[in-house]
Parts: C-alpha cells; sequence; structure tokens
C-alpha cells in the first residue's frame, strides 16, 4: 500500500464537464501546484490557459482527444493531437474508435491509433509525451478488452484507460488487473472513471494502475476533508 502524501503524484486532477468554466479551471491548476498531482486533464480548448497557469512546475498538463466518443476521423484525431502540443500538452488521452472495435474492424482501430503516436513522435524528442488510449471498458466484453490493450500495445500507444467517464461506467478493480496481465509491464495502466475515495485508488492500485484519474483528487488526498469541489 502506498503511503498517503505519495498518492497525489498517481493522480491527474481532471475537469472535462463541459460547463466548466475559466475560473474553475484556474482553481484546478491551482489544486494541482498545492497538492503536487501529476497532471490536469482538460478539455484541448483550455490546454494553453492551464500550460501558463502550471508554467516552472512540475505539473504535466494532460488533455483529451477525439473525446469522449472516439468516432472523430483519424485525420481530425491527428489534427487535434499536433494543436494540442502546439498549445502545450504534455499527455494525450484519445479515445479509441469503440464502433470500430465492436465491428470487428481491428486494423482501422490500430492505424487509428497509431496515427496518433506517429504524429506525437515526429514532433516531440524520444517520444516524450505520452499517449493514453482511452478503451471505454464499460462497452467492451473481457475479450474486447483484451484486443484492445493489444492493438493499442501494438500501435505504440504507452497507456491503456479505461473510461471517458461519460459512458454508463467507471473503472473497476476487475478491468484493471485484465488490462495489466494483458499488457504487463510492457505499457501502464491508468484508472479513470468513477474514483472518488483512497480506498478505492488504493484498491485500483493494488491492482495495477499507474495513473488515476479523477475529479476528487482534493477530497482524495484530504481524506475527504478538504475543499468541496464546484463542478
Amino acid at each position: 500500500m502506498k503511503k498517503q502524501e505519495n498518492i497525489a503524484r498517481y493522480i491527474d486532477h481532471t475537469l472535462l464537464k463541459p460547463d466548466a468554466t475559466q475560473e474553475q479551471i484556474i482553481k484546478l491548476c491551482q489544486e494541482a501546484k498545492e497538492y503536487q498531482f501529476a497532471s490536469v486533464c482538460v478539455n484541448p480548448y483550455w490546454v494553453s490557459l492551464c500550460k501558463g497557469q502550471l508554467k516552472n512546475t512540475d505539473v504535466k498538463v494532460c488533455t483529451v482527444i477525439g473525446f469522449p466518443l472516439g468516432a472523430s476521423t483519424t485525420v481530425v484525431k491527428v489534427a487535434e493531437t499536433l494543436q494540442a502540443i502546439e498549445d502545450g500538452a504534455d499527455e494525450v488521452d484519445m479515445v479509441m474508435n469503440i464502433s470500430a472495435l465492436k465491428s470487428g474492424k481491428t486494423i482501422d482501430v490500430e492505424t487509428d491509433i497509431r496515427a496518433v503516436t506517429e504524429a506525437v513522435k515526429k514532433v516531440t524528442q524520444n517520444n516524450r509525451i505520452q499517449v493514453k488510449v482511452i478503451l471505454e471498458t464499460c462497452l467492451l466484453r473481457d475479450e474486447e478488452k483484451i484486443l484492445a490493450c493489444e492493438l493499442s500495445e501494438k500501435a505504440g500507444a504507452d497507456f491503456v484507460k479505461t473510461s471517458t467517464g461519460f459512458s454508463n461506467g467507471g473503472a473497476t478493480v476487475e478491468d484493471i488487473k485484465l488490462m495489466k496481465k494483458t499488457v504487463g509491464s510492457r505499457m501502464e495502466v491508468k484508472a479513470s472513471g468513477g474514483i472518488r475515495d483512497m480506498q478505492t485508488v488504493l484498491a485500483m492500485i493494488q491492482a495495477g494502475a499507474t495513473r488515476i484519474g479523477t475529479s476528487s483528487g482534493v477530497k482524495i488526498v484530504t481524506g475527504q476533508t478538504g475543499a468541496k469541489e464546484t463542478y
């Protein structure tokens, strides 16, 4: 089990709601600096603002690509990724083409992910910007989750991630165990969606997650007694 003071470094402090205001995004960044979260995770529109707010800190700026459905064309996902990097993104969480996977179009799924990972490599040194692939596990059977992990690995991604938080379910310990068993030490696993307390965070880490996506980061690291969230 991890010491509570170290848990913050696992957390992507997240605000992806469509009605998030600039004031709330700035507060997100201030909280991330105060508690030393791994990153803030925001929609692409806010990347440049967050980059400025987090200048000269160790907190990264993470953004989402093809969010939340994963149904954008590959060209659009690549363009969105390149713009996000130009605006200052340090990590990108792209949504897999869920419909393509469910339709058995595995080549399209792998091509889609690879296009983003290759775009990142071309504009950054040593693939510094990590790519996480959001599988939306609540919509997949176990065999599809395994396949999605395998395709993400083949396409050069760094992480597989459970959920957007915008579908009908979030992260489960069982899914984290399955994903980690599939990718082994070759990739990392991010748990996201519905994670609101320390007990759940520790369970996800125990199962193999190395990053936690949550909008409840402050409450988690302060034992549910910190400042109330406003979103």
